[in-house]
C-alpha cells in the first residue's frame, strides 16, 4: 500500500506540473527530479508489496519512503498556495513575477525539495537494484482500460450463502408463530462472516413474511449502540412524516421518542430487525419502546453473542448457524472462482479442483471467506497462478493454530487485499470511512475517489473519462467480492448503491490506519466540538452522534473532511478555514440560520476538488469561490434562495455542478454565457433564455451526460431540444417549464430524435393542445427507461402513449392528469417494474386489462381521493411484490382490508401481493 501512496503522489506531481505550471515554472527542474526519484522508489515498493513477510528494517524503509513522498506533496502544495497568494496580492502576473521570483522567495521550496531528495537517495543506496519504468508506463496501465472498460455491470447479484434452506424455514416458522406476549425475540447467532445478516435479509424480504406483518423495519445496531438513533429510525419508518413533522420529532428527548414509538406500534403486528446487537444492556433500554402490539409481533436479532439472545428471550431457543461442510464450501467456491464467462470448463479440471479444495479448507466453512477467496481466484486464469497463490497463502497460515478459524479467515481477507492491483488499494481502503451497514452511493463514491486523487487524470482520453475509470474500479472490487451490490440503477444492469461487509470494513479501517491513509473520529454524545490536531491522519471521517459538529483546532496537512449522512442532517461548521488550507474534500451544512453567507475564507482552499454545501434557508456564495481552480465537483442544496457569483462559471475544471432547491420544483440558476467548459458532465439546474439559444452554448458541453434545465417561457423549449439531439453522451435530462401562459403549448417533437436518452423528467407547463390530433407525449424518446412527469395537468389520458414505450421500467406520475378515467391496455408496459401515481385527484376509474404490466413489482398510489375501487386487472399481475397506498378514501380502504375476518369487496384483487402498506 505504501507503493500505492507514492504512486498517487507521483501522479499528483505530474498533474501539478501541467495545471499549475505558472506557479512551478521557477522550480520545475527540481520538482521533475523529485518526481523521478519517487518513481524509482515506487518500483521498489511494488516489489516489496509482493513479499508480504517483511523484516522490521524493510518495514521501516517502506514507512520512511511513504512519509517522504507525503512531505514532498506538502512542500509543493504549500509553495503553490504561497505563489497564488502573492499573485492575488499584486494583481497582475507581471508584477507578481518580478517580486515573487526573487531568490529568497524560492529558496525555501528548493531547500525542502533538496532535503527530501537527499533522504530518498540515502535510502536508495541500501536497496537492491530495480527497474525504472519509462514515462509512458504506469502501474495503473495493467487495467488496459481502453480495451476492457465497460459502461455497465454485466453481473447480477448472487445469493452467496448455500444450504440456508433449513435455517430459513426455521426462522420463518418462529417469526410467524402467533405468540400472545410482549417482546417475543427470535435470534440468529453465529460468528462474524457466517451469514447471519444474509439469512436475516432473506427472511425479511420473503413474500410470506412481508404478507404476515403490518409493519417491518430494519435497524443496524453495532458495538456502539445509539439508542436515540435506533428509536428515530424506526419511528420515521412507521410514521413517514412530512419535513415539518420530522423536524419536530427530531427535537423530542429520548423518553418522548420511546412513548411516540410505543403508541405508533401498539395497534400493529410488527417485525423489527435489530442487526448485529452486541450487548444485553442495549436491548434492556430499547425494549421499553416496543409494545406487545397485535398478536404475533416479533423482534429479530442477529448477534455474535449467545448470551444476548438468551437474555432477550429465554422462551425462544436461538438459531445458531453452523459453518459450511467441505462439499458446501467447495460448491460455493466454484460459483465464485469459475464464472462461466471467464473460465469456461476449467472447473472440471482435476488440478484446479485439488488446489481449490486445499485452499478452501483454510476458510473454516465461513461463507464470507470463501466468497472473497473465490473472487480472488477468479482473477487467476492459469494453473501456475493458482499454484503460486496457494504457496503464498499456505506460507501465511503455517504459524496459526489448527483451530484458529478467525486468524485463518483474516489472513485470507488480507491476502485478497494484498492481491489488489495498486490503483485499487486506496479505493478499497477508502470505503472504511463509511459507517457500518452504510448504503454507499456509487456516483458520490466515484467523485470522491477522483477528488482524493485515487483516479489520475492521465488515465483519461477522448473515449474514457475519469468517471468511467471509477466505474471500472468499482466493478473490479465487486467482481472480487470485496464490495456487495445493494441497489441497482434504473436500467436494472448498473449499480446505484453498494455495501461493505462488517469484517471487510474492519480490515479497511485497520489497514488504512496502518498506511496512514485515513482515520475515523467518533463524536462524543456529550459535546458538539471536535478538535483536530496535526498528528491526526490526512483524511478524516467524522461520525456524529448529535445534530451538530463544530470543528476546531489546526491541521495544516489535512486533505479531506468527510461527514457521511443520510436521513439525519448534521450541521457542520468550521471555525477557521485557514487552519485546513490543503483540503481537497469538504462538506459544510447550516440549519438554523435565515441567511447563510458562506465564509470568504473558503476561497483560500485552493486545492479543493470536492465541495458540498447544504442550507435549509437562503445561501450566498462569496466571490472568493472563483479562486477554487482545482474544483471538480460542486454540490449545493438550498431551500429558499441562492446567490451565485459569475466567477463560479469560470472554473474550467468543474465536471459536476448540482445546484438544486430542496423543494421539488420551480427554481434554477442563471448560467453565465461564458461558461463553455468541455469537462462538464453533470449540470443541474440551469435557467435558459434567448441568449442561451442564440449562442448555441449547449453545443459546447460535448461531455455532458446529465442535464437539468428550467424554462421561463415555453417558446424556448423546442430550440433547446433541437440542440440536445446533437449531444451524443447525454443520457439523463430534466426539463421544467414555468410558463403559466394559457396560450403556450409545447412542441416536444425534437425529443423523438434523442435516441440516446434513457432517463427523462418533465415538470410543469406541459399542457396538451386541444386543437392537436396527437397526444403531447407522443414524441417521447423511444429508449426511455425511467420517466418522471410532474405537475403537467394534461386533460388526455397519458397511459395510451406511455404504455408503448417498450424499454420503460420506472414511471412516476404526480399531478399530471386531470381526467376522470385511465386505461392500461393488454400487452402495454411490457417492461414496467415500478409505477407511482400521486395527486390524480379527479381520477374516478382506472382500468387495467389482462396482460398489461406483466413485470410490475411495485405500485404506489397516493392522494387519489376520487378513486372508488382498485382495477380488476391487478389480480392478473402476479409479479407484484409491494403496494403502498397513502391518503386514499376510507371507502377504498375498507374495500381492500380484512376487518374482523371479513374480506373487503376488492380484497381478492390484491390478496396475492406480499406487502401492502396503507398510510
Amino acid at each position: 500500500m505504501a507503493g500505492a501512496i507514492v504512486s498517487l503522489v507521483v501522479e499528483r506531481i505530474s498533474d501539478l506540473l501541467i495545471h499549475e505550471a505558472v506557479f512551478l515554472k521557477d522550480v520545475k527542474d527540481q520538482v521533475e527530479s523529485l518526481k523521478y526519484e519517487l518513481k524509482r522508489m515506487q518500483c521498489f515498493l511494488e516489489n516489496v508489496d509482493r513479499k508480504p513477510e517483511q523484516d522490521e528494517r524493510l518495514h521501516n524503509l517502506v514507512s520512511q519512503i511513504r512519509d517522504l513522498s507525503c512531505d514532498a506533496e506538502d512542500a509543493i502544495d504549500s509553495f503553490i498556495l504561497e505563489a497564488a497568494h502573492q499573485r492575488d496580492s499584486h494583481g497582475i502576473v507581471k508584477i507578481f513575477t518580478s517580486i515573487f521570483t526573487k531568490p529568497d522567495h524560492l529558496h525555501k521550496i528548493r531547500v525542502q525539495v533538496k532535503a527530501i531528495q537527499t533522504k530518498l537517495q540515502d535510502i536508495s543506496k541500501n536497496l537492491p537494484a530495480y527497474e525504472i519504468p519509462g514515462d509512458g508506463e504506469d502501474s495503473s496501465s495493467i487495467f488496459k482500460l481502453q480495451q476492457r472498460l465497460r459502461r455497465t455491470y454485466s453481473h447480477v447479484e448472487e445469493d452467496d450463502v448455500v444450504s440456508l434452506e433449513v435455517s430459513t424455514k426455521e426462522v420463518m416458522t418462529k417469526l410467524m408463530t402467533e405468540e400472545d406476549r410482549a417482546h417475543a425475540v427470535v435470534s440468529i447467532v453465529g460468528m462474524g462472516g457466517i451469514g447471519k445478516t444474509t439469512l436475516a435479509r432473506k427472511v425479511y424480504n420473503h413474500v410470506d413474511v412481508r404478507r404476515h406483518f403490518d409493519f417491518l423495519a430494519w435497524v443496524y445496531i453495532s458495538q456502539q449502540c445509539k439508542q436515540r438513533e435506533v428509536l428515530l429510525s424506526v419511528l420515521m419508518k412507521v410514521l413517514s412524516p412530512s419535513k415539518d413533522e420530522r423536524e419536530l420529532i427530531e427535537k423530542l428527548d429520548e423518553s418522548k421518542l420511546m412513548k411516540r414509538l410505543f403508541d405508533a406500534l401498539k395497534e400493529k403486528r410488527y417485525l423489527v430487525v435489530l442487526d448485529d446487537i452486541w450487548r444485553s444492556e442495549d436491548w434492556d433500554i430499547l425494549k421499553l419502546a416496543f409494545p406487545r402490539g397485535r398478536m404475533g409481533s416479533k423482534i429479530l436479532f442477529t448477534t455474535r453473542n449467545r448470551n444476548v439472545a438468551f437474555d432477550a428471550d429465554p422462551c425462544n431457543t436461538p438459531i445458531e448457524l453452523s459453518v459450511l461442510t467441505d462439499d458446501e464450501s467447495w460448491n460455493l467456491l466454484c460459483r465464485k472462482a469459475f464464472p462461466r464467462s471467464k473460465m469456461g470448463s476449467q472447473c472440471c479440471s482435476e488440478e484446479f479442483e485439488k488446489l481449490g479444495k486445499e485452499m478452501v479448507k483454510n476458510c473454516g466453512g465461513l461463507p464470507l471467506a470463501i466468497v472473497v477467496l473465490g473472487g480472488l481466484l477468479a482473477t487467476k486464469q492459469s494453473l501456475a497462478q493458482w499454484e503460486m497463490f496457494y504457496e503464498n497463502i499456505h506460507g501465511h497460515l503455517k504459524g496459526l493454530p489448527h483451530q484458529d478459524k478467525n486468524g485463518a479467515v483474516n489472513r485470507i481477507l488480507v491476502s485478497s487485499y494484498n492481491d489488489l492491483p495498486y490503483p485499487l488499494k486506496p479505493c478499497f481502503l477508502y470505503l472504511g470511512h463509511y459507517p457500518k451497514d452504510w448504503e454507499i452511493s456509487k456516483n458520490e463514491l466515484i467523485r470522491l475517489w477522483i477528488a482524493e486523487g485515487f483516479i489520475s487524470p492521465s488515465l483519461e482520453s477522448k473515449e474514457i473519462s475519469m468517471e468511467d475509470v471509477g466505474e471500472h474500479f468499482l466493478e473490479q472490487l465487486i467482481d472480487r467480492s470485496l464490495v456487495q451490490v445493494s441497489r441497482q440503477g434504473y436500467t436494472g444492469t448498473n449499480v446505484k448503491t453498494c455495501r461493505v461487509n462488517d469484517l471487510l470494513r474492519d480490515l479497511c479501517i485497520k489497514k488504512a490506519k496502518e498506511e496512514k491513509l485515513l482515520e475515523i473520529i467518533q463524536q462524543s454524545s456529550a459535546q458538539f466540538d471536535v478538535t483536530l490536531v496535526e498528528p491526526m491522519l490526512r483524511i478524516i471521517s467524522i461520525h456524529p452522534s448529535e445534530g451538530k459538529v463544530h470543528l476546531k483546532g489546526e491541521h495544516p496537512k489535512l486533505r479531506s473532511l468527510l461527514l457521511p449522512q443520510n436521513e439525519k442532517l448534521v450541521e457542520f461548521c468550521i471555525s477557521n478555514c485557514k487552519s485546513f488550507k490543503f483540503l481537497r474534500v469538504l462538506t459544510l451544512l447550516k440549519r438554523n440560520v435565515e441567511k447563510w453567507h458562506v465564509s470568504n475564507e473558503i476561497g483560500d482552499l485552493l486545492h479543493l476538488r470536492y465541495l458540498k454545501l447544504e442550507c435549509w434557508n437562503e445561501m450566498i456564495l462569496p466571490q472568493s469561490i472563483g479562486r477554487l481552480k482545482s474544483l471538480y465537483t460542486l454540490y449545493i442544496k438550498y431551500h429558499t434562495d441562492i446567490v451565485i457569483p459569475d466567477v463560479v462559471f469560470k472554473l474550467e475544471r468543474l465536471r459536476h455542478i448540482v445546484i438544486k432547491r430542496i423543494a421539488l420544483f420551480g427554481r434554477g440558476f442563471r448560467l453565465r454565457l461564458g461558461f463553455t467548459s468541455k469537462n462538464i458532465e453533470t449540470l443541474k439546474y440551469i435557467m435558459v433564455d434567448e441568449k442561451s439559444i442564440e449562442n448555441n452554448v449547449v453545443l459546447r458541453w460535448t461531455n455532458i451526460q446529465s442535464l437539468g434545465i428550467v424554462f421561463t417561457r415555453a417558446e424556448y423549449v423546442k430550440p433547446i431540444l433541437i440542440l440536445l439531439t446533437k449531444l451524443q453522451r447525454l443520457g439523463s435530462v430534466s426539463l421544467e417549464v414555468l410558463d403559466d401562459s394559457n396560450l403556450s403549448y409545447l412542441d416536444l417533437e425534437p425529443l423523438s430524435w434523442c435516441h440516446h436518452l434513457s432517463k427523462l423528467r418533465l415538470a410543469g407547463g406541459i399542457k396538451d393542445d386541444p386543437h392537436s390530433s396527437c397526444h403531447i407525449l407522443k414524441f417521447l424518446p423511444p429508449n426511455i427507461v425511467k420517466l418522471t412527469l410532474f405537475c403537467c395537468r394534461m386533460s388526455q389520458d397519458p397511459m395510451g402513449v406511455l404504455e408503448k414505450l417498450c424499454h420503460l421500467r420506472i414511471l412516476y406520475l404526480e399531478g399530471v392528469y386531470n381526467g376522470s378515467k385511465m386505461m392500461c391496455s393488454a400487452n402495454g408496459f411490457r417492461q414496467l417494474d415500478s409505477l407511482q401515481m400521486i395527486g390524480l385527484e379527479e381520477l374516478e376509474e382506472w382500468e387495467i386489462e389482462k396482460g398489461a404490466m406483466p413485470c410490475l413489482r411495485r405500485l404506489e398510489l397516493a392522494d387519489v381521493d376520487s378513486l372508488g375501487m382498485l382495477p380488476e386487472g391487478l389480480r392478473f399481475i402476479t409479479t407484484l411484490q409491494e403496494m403502498i397506498l397513502t391518503n386514499i378514501s376510507s371507502s377504498l380502504k375498507e374495500r381492500i382490508k380484512v376487518i374482523d375476518g371479513r374480506e373487503g369487496e376488492d380484497f381478492y384483487k390484491v390478496c396475492h401481493i406480499p406487502s401492502i402498506h396503507i398510510f
